[in-house]
């Protein structure tokens, strides 16, 4: 009996994974709606026995997560925003990761309304211009703050018109509510390559290659002389994974069903 006890208990310390550590990892939701963590959390965790919990809300919030120390690393896009954190003491170890681009979307019957026009600017001029229904994500994420800085090229305040609606949502959830409302709205190219063949077959690409739609995706570590508890040396290790030949690889090969690469690694 007790030998049969000894080989259960055996048994399961084979089949449980044992992790050495833990870390949090506050990341924008464009990276855990896409699938990217799915595939890459993994192939990192086998190589370390580090587990990376992500908790992805967007990009303001999961920066200021991270400045109060409730993360050990941040992976997001809003350069302007992590060089600022890094200038501050906030962040250390920042490096670019990935990129993608955005898009605006809208009702497949869409046709070419924008055929000829050149620039996002211009594009959200005219659903202004005819008050055709925008839904934004509203919620200071790297999604956000770029198409605010459109809507200010374009020269217009959205805010407060009744064909702007401001959600407070995750890209996921602002592109369903887009498709429910047949209205249109801004994502990054991962998400909608993700979901566009599950949730979102009423939309379609209706604007894109505006080079002012450049998403670049940075990593960093919380800086331990503001936050002495955080791991900084498991943030380190997967940052500098992530930038990898092997972490790269892994990002490269992240596609969808059709073979679409949903973000380009460009780590330095």
């Amino acid at each position: 009996m007790i030998r049969v006890l000894y080989l259960l208990v055996m048994l399961m310390m084979f089949a449980t994974p044992a992790f050495a550590e833990r870390i949090v990892c506050a990341s924008t939701t464009s990276t855990q709606n896409s699938g990217l963590f799915d595939h890459v959390l993994p192939v990192f965790t086998k190589k370390t026995g580090i587990d990376v919990h992500v908790i992805a809300v967007g990009t303001g919030a999961a920066l200021e997560m991270a400045r109060r120390g409730d993360a050990d690393v941040v992976f997001v896009h809003a350069r302007d925003l992590e060089l600022q954190g890094v200038k501050e003491g906030f962040f250390i170890n920042r490096h670019d990761v990935m990129y993608n681009d955005f898009v605006i979307v809208g009702p497949a019957e869409s046709g070419d309304n924008f055929k000829g026009l050149s620039g996002a600017s211009e594009v959200l001029k005219e659903i202004a211009a005819h008050k055709s229904p925008f839904v934004s994500r509203g919620d200071n994420s790297g999604t956000h703050r770029k198409e605010m800085s459109l809507w200010k090229e374009a020269d217009i305040s959205p805010k407060g018109n009744g064909w702007y609606l401001e959600v407070g949502q995750g890209m996921a959830k602002t592109l369903r509510i887009a498709n429910e409302k047949k209205a249109y709205s801004m994502t990054d190219r991962g998400t909608w390559l993700a979901l566009k063949d599950k949730d979102l077959k009423d939309m379609r690409i209706v604007f894109q290659g505006d080079p002012l739609m450049f998403n670049q995706y940075g990593a960093m570590a919380v800086n331990p002389e503001k936050h002495p508890h955080v791991k900084v040396k498991e943030a380190m290790e997967f940052i500098d994974w992530l930038v990898s030949k092997e972490g790269q690889s892994a990002i490269g090969g992240f596609t969808d069903a059709k073979g679409n690469r949903l973000f380009t690694p460009n780590a330095k």
